[in-house]
């Protein structure tokens, strides 16, 4: 079960083309198949599975939006948020890897990436190769352009220096968009964007982050020790990095509301199997009134928030304004990923509090939802002030 509604009771925002439709019904055959089964493990191991990537590869989901002919699956944005939505009712920490590749890496290069850079990434990127976004550092975070991290040029060459924090992906990645600052008394309009390669001079992973949630999802440092990066390596025009990183996230936010989305339908969903379940005074626990009150409640704040995920993919896919839109799905698909699973562990009783019951890791996992690809307040802030303008 994904959903309350029927198709037909759907609103036409979130109603799919066949399409759309198809692929969907496939992603969810191959989350419960092969996914599910690696869940627990995956999360006590704090590892992805290495023959999950590459079956992530085969079914075209780590290649949405890379045309057809560099091996992609030509497809829309909005088909990547359908992906990501599907794949987190099973396991966020899955769907976050696919959402850096498609929603961040993939399209900041199909946005700013020249026709050498596609030509060279795009058919890896479909095949075989993880992509990595690296913004963040320990200094910078909300303030994403307080960048410590420095570029110099020597000839035809980019030298960086610093360090990176927080970056999803980092442990299986082999590329990676950094953002370096060449210029620190020209503030933002100094930060760069670069293609980096795992086996570039100077360039390293550094520690695994030990987190709360999305635990099978590899959260690493960078360190870039006099890293040598080729001049045709800029993505986009050195000092327009901020434009880079400001857009992508923009379009990234989306993709985390989707997370969100499918996250709290995933906890739902192995709730309803609960309370038809679970018996208490003779009865299951579903028939009971407040039980049923709950429920109801929780359908509609997803429906509510997948409305808003949908709306704001499908304003961005059609090359209109999607700014507020991607802000409010984000705000509340987060928030609602936080109640409802927070609810559901309530509605199994003991047993929700046990790692034997799948709500328990949903609970941890819904928590990086309000702070990563942007924080409650800033998604607040942004709202306000698009509004006041």
């Amino acid at each position: 079960m994904s959903t309350v509604l029927s198709d037909e009771a759907r609103p036409a925002l979130t109603q799919l083309s066949e399409e759309e439709e198809m692929f969907r019904e496939a992603v969810r055959d191959f989350a419960e198949s092969e996914v599910a089964p690696r869940v627990a493990r995956m999360d006590e191991a704090q590892k992805m599975d290495e023959d999950l990537i590459p079956q992530l590869f085969e079914l075209g989901l780590m290649g949405i939006e890379i045309p057809e002919r560099f091996g992609g699956a030509g497809s829309s944005f909005f088909t990547s948020v359908l992906v990501v939505e599907e794949l987190s009712r099973i396991d966020p920490s899955v769907a976050v890897l696919v959402d850096v590749q498609n929603t961040l890496v993939i399209n900041a290069l199909n946005r700013w990436g020249s026709a050498e850079q596609r030509e060279r990434y795009f058919p890896a990127l479909a095949r075989d190769t993880v992509g990595a976004y690296a913004l963040s550092e320990a200094g910078s975070g909300s303030d994403a352009f307080a960048l410590t991290c420095r570029a110099r040029q020597e000839g035809e060459e980019w030298v960086l220096d610093g360090q990176k924090l927080w970056i999803t992906n980092g442990a299986e990645a082999d590329l990676f968009i950094v953002f370096a600052t060449v210029d620190p008394e020209a503030g933002y309009k100094g930060i760069t964007a670069f293609l980096v390669e795992r086996d570039f001079d100077g360039f390293t992973v550094g520690k695994k982050e030990d987190k709360l949630g999305i635990r099978a999802s590899s959260t690493t440092e960078l360190i870039l020790d006099g890293c040598r990066v080729p001049e045709s390596h800029v993505l986009g025009e050195v000092g327009k990095g901020y434009k880079v990183a400001i857009e992508t996230l923009n379009e990234g936010r989306i993709g985390i509301g989707a997370q969100m989305v499918g996250l709290a339908q995933g906890a739902l969903d192995h709730t309803l199997r609960y309370v038809k379940e679970r018996e208490q005074f003779g009865r299951p626990i579903g028939q009971f009134q407040g039980v049923q009150f709950q429920l109801a409640e929780m359908a509609t704040d997803i429906e509510a928030a997948r409305l808003l995920v949908y709306n704001a993919a499908r304003l961005k896919d059609a090359g209109k304004e999607f700014l507020v839109p991607a802000a409010m799905a984000k705000l509340h698909s987060s928030r609602i990923a936080q109640t409802v699973a927070s609810t559901c562990i309530d509605l199994h009783g003991g047993y929700g509090f046990t790692r034997e019951y799948p709500v328990e890791k949903l609970y941890r996992d819904a928590k990086i939802g309000t702070i990563y690809e942007g924080t409650t307040n800033m998604q607040l802030q942004t709202i306000a002030k698009l509004m006041l303008r």
